[in-house]
């Protein structure tokens, strides 16, 4: 009979403890310091951006009637839903079940999509086309950052019946603050499917580092001034 060294199995037992110690103390040090960027981050941009959202709301106001904000429910962390805040860019009033078909479709072939959005969209207004092109109808999504619901960087947030769709292995995706920015929107966006995104968004939650949350930043830059891959 195998005698066991309980000085040995106490040794390893105690350098795994040291394992997940020092891991746990990693992914809350890590958050505190993603928290502190995304705060500092959305603030600075909000007040030196005062005068943009002033124009862009006149351009919305002036273009069509209806409000200049467009709040909707999206699918943050954890499955909780909160109100996303962005530049209206469609008809005041306009009807989402074109793009849940749209969605839902996507999610069963697997093909190509822009931007997540209908092609050939009649809803969208002129104004609105532009802010698309740009990304700047996403730009009041700093209020979101700022109040916690959203990150700089981490998965599209999701629409509610997108989410009910999702296979078990999609659900991994909401392990992680949905961002404004992400792995998806810096690596061809039009020219990947849904499920390309969906597996970018895993990949993400898995490697989340905040090195990674920088270099998708940087990227981020050019990758909006190409309108690369924007609807």
């Amino acid at each position: 009979m195998a005698v066991v060294d309980h000085s040995v199995l106490a040794a390893g037992v105690d350098s795994l403890a040291d394992g997940l110690h020092d891991a746990r103390h990693r992914r809350l040090a890590y958050a505190a310091l993603k928290r502190a960027l995304d705060i500092a981050t959305a603030i600075t941009l909000l007040v030196l951006m005062l005068p943009v959202f002033a124009l862009i709301g006149l351009a919305i106001v002036l273009d069509t009637r209806g409000p200049v904000f467009y709040r909707a429910a999206r699918v943050g962390r954890h499955g909780e839903q909160f109100s996303v805040v962005k530049f209206r860019s469609m008809c005041a009033g306009a009807d989402a079940g074109a793009h849940a078909a749209f969605v839902r479709s996507l999610m069963n072939e697997g093909s190509t999509c822009t931007v997540y959005k209908v092609p050939n969209d009649r809803r969208i207004t002129r104004v609105g086309a532009v802010l698309r092109r740009t990304s700047l109808d996403e730009l009041p999504q700093l209020w979101n950052v700022l109040c916690g619901q959203m990150s700089l960087v981490g998965p599209r947030p999701d629409v509610p019946y997108a989410a009910a769709e999702y296979a078990p292995w999609m659900r991994r995706r909401l392990e992680v603050k949905p961002g404004i920015t992400g792995l998806w929107q810096v690596s061809g966006r039009s020219r990947l499917s849904l499920l390309d995104m969906y597996r970018l968004d895993l990949a993400y939650a898995d490697d989340a580092s905040l090195l990674l949350d920088l270099r998708i930043l940087v990227r981020t830059v050019p990758a909006v001034l190409r309108a690369d891959g924007a609807a």
